[in-house]
Formats: C-alpha cells, sequence, structure tokens
C-alpha cells in the first residue's frame, strides 16, 4: 500500500498544537499512513519520544517500514482504548506531553476493495479495522436481529429509514447471505425513499455499521479519560473528529472538565476547588478551503485542542 495514497488531514496545524516541549513524550492514537507521526518527529529533539496506535496490521506494517530505524519511535498494534496500559508500562503516566487522535477511517482503507469499508467498490464485506480479530459486518448483518440493526443505523448512522432498511436487510438475507459490499449497498438504496442530494444512499448505513463493527466510540469514551490521567499538567489534547457523534463527545469531554466537578447550588468553594483539569484552546478548527478542495475527505473535519491544568 502506497502511504502516499493518504493525504493526512490538518497536518500542520494538529502538530503545531500538539507538541509543546521538543524534548517531550507524546502519543499519535493513530497511526495511519504516518503523515501526523513523521512530522512530530520532525518537531521533536533527541531526547523526544512518540508512540503511535493502530489496530490495522497494515498501518503496524508500514510503520515499522518508514519509521522502525527511528530510536524515539514506537508502534503498538492496537486500540488507542489501550492507552493507559501502554503509558503504565513504560513508567510515563501523567508524563505525556501530548495526545493525538485522529479519528475515523483512512483512506487507503476506504479505497481498497478488498477492505470492505467502500460502498462504491464492490468487495467482502469485512469493515474490520483489525483484520487480525472480531466480526466481520457480514458475519454481524446476517446474524444481527432486525431491532438491533435498526438500532445501530439510527444511532451510529442518524438514519431516519433505519427500520426499513434493517427489516430489508433481513428480508434479503433469508434469500442469500449478504457477503458483498456491492450486495449491502443495493439493499440499503431499494430501502431508502428520499436519497439526498450529493450523497449515496447507502453513505449513512455503511458508516453505522462500520462504527458498531469497531466499536469507535466506545474506545473514543474510554481513551479520552485515559488520555487525560496521562497527560501532564501543561499537555495538550488534540482531537480531529469527522462526524457529529464523535466531535459531540470530545466537545462535551473538554466541556465538563472545564467547569470542574458538579456542586448543588449554594456549596461554598472557591474556583480552585472546583476541579477543573482543563482549559479549552481556541474554538474548533476545520480545514481551509484550499485543503477541502484538494482533499475532499477533510470537509466534515473538526480540531478541538484542550490543555490539562491541574
Amino acid at each position: 500500500m502506497n502511504s502516499a495514497s493518504h493525504q493526512t488531514v490538518l497536518l500542520d496545524e494538529a502538530v503545531r498544537a500538539l507538541v509543546v516541549d521538543v524534548r517531550g513524550n507524546y502519543l499519535d492514537g493513530t497511526f495511519g499512513r504516518g503523515g501526523h507521526s513523521r512530522l512530530i518527529l520532525e518537531h521533536l529533539a533527541p531526547a523526544g519520544r512518540l508512540i503511535a496506535f493502530d489496530k490495522d496490521p497494515q498501518a503496524v506494517a508500514i510503520a515499522h517500514r518508514l519509521l522502525g530505524d527511528d530510536k524515539r519511535f514506537e508502534i503498538v498494534h492496537g486500540s488507542f482504548a489501550e492507552l493507559a496500559a501502554v503509558v503504565a508500562e513504560r513508567g510515563l503516566q501523567g508524563a505525556i506531553d501530548g495526545v493525538l487522535l485522529d479519528l475515523g477511517v483512512s483512506s487507503p482503507q476506504l479505497d481498497t476493495a478488498e477492505r470492505g469499508f467502500s460502498f462504491l467498490q464492490d468487495g467482502p464485506l469485512d469493515m474490520r479495522m483489525d483484520t487480525s480479530r472480531g466480526v466481520t459486518a457480514a458475519q454481524w448483518i446476517n446474524a444481527a436481529a432486525a431491532g438491533d440493526i435498526a438500532r445501530v443505523l439510527k444511532e451510529y448512522g442518524e438514519e431516519r429509514f433505519a427500520k426499513r432498511m434493517a427489516n430489508a436487510i433481513v428480508r434479503e438475507r433469508q434469500k442469500a447471505p449478504i457477503a458483498r459490499t456491492g450486495q449491502l449497498a443495493e439493499i440499503v438504496a431499494a430501502a431508502n425513499p428520499a436519497w439526498e442530494k450529493g450523497k449515496h444512499p447507502a453513505t449513512r448505513a455503511f458508516q453505522a455499521i462500520r462504527i458498531h463493527i469497531n466499536d469507535e466510540l466506545g474506545d473514543l469514551r474510554a481513551v479520552l479519560d485515559q488520555a487525560l490521567e496521562a497527560l501532564k499538567v501543561g499537555g495538550r489534547l488534540v482531537v480531529i473528529s469527522f462526524h457529529s457523534l464523535e466531535d459531540r463527545l470530545v466537545k462535551r469531554f473538554i466541556r465538563r472538565h472545564e467547569r470542574g466537578d458538579k456542586l448543588p447550588k449554594g456549596v461554598p468553594v472557591t474556583d480552585a476547588q472546583l476541579n477543573r483539569r482543563l482549559r479549552g484552546l481556541g474554538r474548533g478548527s476545520r480545514p481551509e478551503s484550499d485543503e477541502v478542495s484538494t482533499n475532499i475527505r477533510s470537509r466534515s473535519a473538526i480540531m478541538r485542542v484542550a490543555e490539562k491544568i491541574q
């Protein structure tokens, strides 16, 4: 897989916000094709350190190939939801200067038909970011109850016609197993009575199933608390989200720790006693128009940055 086929979103902006100490310890939650990791390393001194994570065995192999000789760099095959354990094993709890989380799916995953993420290219219905373990989308689609499928489409895809699509999936799989992305896309498209202009009728359904198969929101919820504990005071949390469900989680997390402990009205406490742990830095940042024009997938990205204050 050619790493050049992936354009890293908000590359310079994210690294600029993240690196506060060139001799510090940093975590890149999704190596992908190495865009952020390579630029972080360019900013780090010889004493700096970067630990990157990725579920995808292909991404891990590329990390070894591109950066395996850099003594400052380490790649972990696994989810960033394992951050706390990885940090503790290395004696770095409370000593991390920055955590970067670039959420979503990479272009090579979307563009490789065999990975099963795309409704535009026919391939095996897989959708696993980690192809070495877990249930495939085909296995889940062919076994799940209609109610469970509808819930996933509604909750993770914000799909208005979730129930109608789920019933169509169950009806069609009784005729023949659903094993290909093309099959699923046709079933979902036929069950969608109101196609959105400029959007494939299977877009929301495929997004929802991918999020479910990879437990993307569960991993995000888990890692946010872990990242806060891993950071040192003055350390930065930088998160790039690609849809509203992710961004909502991140925004609420930052706001909760900006406000501090929720106490009953009238309790006499000083501001210092509220246990405020984060300070949001600016509003959410979006890619400039020139980046969107060269990489259409960046159009939905939003980056939020927060600094640990205690």
